[in-house]
């Protein structure tokens, strides 16, 4: 088996992956890298995904790159031409050829003799073997290979299709079909509507409601400000504009939870009707608690006052022949049965991560400033926000880890780890912000977050850029070396002393 060495290691070729790889090439133009990706296409979530409506749930100002603004004035854009924004992306910064397509990584080991990382997997059925001096995990926080499907009483006797949304049926015929779309989160959300160009009737079957806001289809503004200014100009305003707008949104939830949802529901009625029935669309949270819906020009609502959807907020007793029997005993008649019912959350894609040949227990392990881990060496993670625009910390996680690359040979340093020497681990997890199903399942799963920065995630874009891309490298808790380290040093760590605040 030929071994293929290589500087830096990105794993995954999706949004994060890609935009990673276009950082290094512009910002550490020495180092040699491959991206390692498990399926055949670029795009990682948006190749994935295909269901009617599939596209973005940020607006693509900030959901795109900042070296490469998005280019158009829809604000929510679709699946497909996401991804031919991540592929062309890729082309122009020449990293396409430097993706393995077809690699399923089963390990990643970190040999401190040789102070390099080995991972080990196959590609295509034949055992594959890679290494390099530094490793970038971009691998998103689900698993690509199945969605999360709740029990489902009596699904065995239902006479129609089950469909889970991240294997959507490429020749799906709904014409004229009854489908009841199980959940009210973003898919959910998204299905709907587009559904019933075709169906004869869509019914959202929702245990509890979610927020759902409605948003401009067209950015107007930034499409009369074109005509006037430069499109460059023009699209880092609406970034600028967007960005902030966004944070104060989420910042007003936080402060004023009661006159947020209070606004947030008045938009749902009014875009419904003065008859609308508000317990669907009245959560029993508090606003960004979890993620809210973003539906363009309310296409939601739209399909419910034209009677071609409808939503029902009730639990499932039983499965039958014809469809759902609900709780309340009410009967829905379907042909087709889509559980958009959540994502089923994996990290570094299911590798198993070893340092010396010992398996790191992930969830008892901090995260530095959101892109390092603690104790495990020369190792980048691509993670960006929940709160947010997705890449807007993505991008600020590649710029940090060139930043780091570009000290340590201007140093002549080859290892670098940070180390919690103050015993700060906190019991939240990266994603305690979020009280969504899917994070509340996977709480076992993800790292820890501290009780303290940089061990704790700040979730503030501006904070986090100042942070990230001027604050310096070196501060006494990111330690570096030229020596071999012959075991985890997480272990050679001293004594965890008392943490303050």
């Amino acid at each position: 088996m030929q071994t293929q060495h290589h500087d830096v290691l990105i794993i995954g070729a999706g949004l994060s992956g890609i935009g990673t790889a276009c950082h290094l090439r512009q910002k550490s133009p020495d180092r040699d890298f491959a991206i390692l990706e498990r399926r055949d296409r670029i795009g990682g979530t948006w190749d994935l995904f295909r269901y009617p409506g599939i596209r973005s749930d940020s607006d693509m100002f900030s959901f795109g790159f900042s070296f490469r603004p998005w280019n158009g004035f829809k604000v929510l854009a679709d699946g497909e031409s996401i991804r031919r924004y991540i592929s062309d992306t890729a082309g122009e910064y020449g990293v396409t050829d430097k993706i393995h397509f077809g690699v399923d990584l089963q390990e990643a080991n970190w040999n401190s003799k040789l102070q390099r990382w080995e991972l080990r997997g196959e590609q295509r059925g034949a055992p594959v073997m890679y290494t390099s001096d530094f490793l970038i995990s971009c691998t998103g926080y689900y698993d690509y290979r199945q969605g999360y499907l709740p029990p489902l009483p009596g699904i065995e006797q239902f006479g129609g299709q089950v469909i889970h949304p991240q294997q959507w049926p490429e020749d799906l015929d709904y014409t004229g079909k009854r489908i009841v779309v199980i959940g009210s989160g973003a898919t959910a959300v998204t299905l709907v509507p587009a559904l019933t160009d075709r169906a004869a009737h869509v019914t959202m079957l929702q245990r509890s409601p979610t927020y759902v806001l409605s948003v401009p289809a067209w950015d107007k503004i930034s499409a009369v400000l074109e005509k006037f200014l430069p499109k460059s100009l023009v699209y880092r305003m609406a970034r600028k504009r967007n960005i902030k707008l966004h944070r104060w949104i989420f910042k007003a939830a936080r402060r004023w939870p009661t006159l947020t949802r209070r606004l947030m529901l008045r938009g749902v009625r009014r875009a419904l009707g003065k008859n609308a029935d508000m317990r669907h669309f009245s959560p029993d949270y508090l606003p960004w608690d979890q993620r809210l819906c973003a539906v363009p020009d309310g296409d939601l609502f739209e399909a419910i006052r034209s009677g071609l959807a409808s939503v029902e907020t009730d639990e499932i007793a039983t499965f039958t022949a014809d469809g759902i029997r609900l709780k309340s005993g009410k009967e829905l008649a379907a042909d087709i049965v889509i559980t958009a019912t959540g994502l089923k959350v994996q990290v570094l894609g299911g590798m198993d991560l070893q340092v010396d040949g010992q398996s790191v227990e992930i969830n008892r392990r901090l995260t530095y400033k959101g892109v390092l881990m603690e104790g495990v060496p020369n190792m980048g993670w691509v993670f960006g926000y929940t709160n947010a625009a997705w890449t807007l910390k993505a991008d600020l996680s590649a710029d940090y880890l060139c930043r780091l690359l570009n000290h340590m040979q201007k140093e002549q340093q080859t290892v670098f780890m940070p180390v919690d020497r103050e015993g700060c681990k906190d019991e939240e997890s990266v994603m305690a912000a979020l009280k969504s199903g899917y994070v509340q399942r996977a709480d076992h799963l993800l790292p820890r977050q501290g009780t303290k920065y940089p061990w704790r995630l700040v979730n503030d874009y501006e904070r986090d850029a100042r942070i990230l891309l001027e604050s310096p490298i070196e501060d006494g808790i990111l330690s570096f070396s030229s020596q071999a380290m012959r075991q985890d040093p997480a272990v050679k760590a001293p004594a965890p002393e008392a943490c303050n605040d």
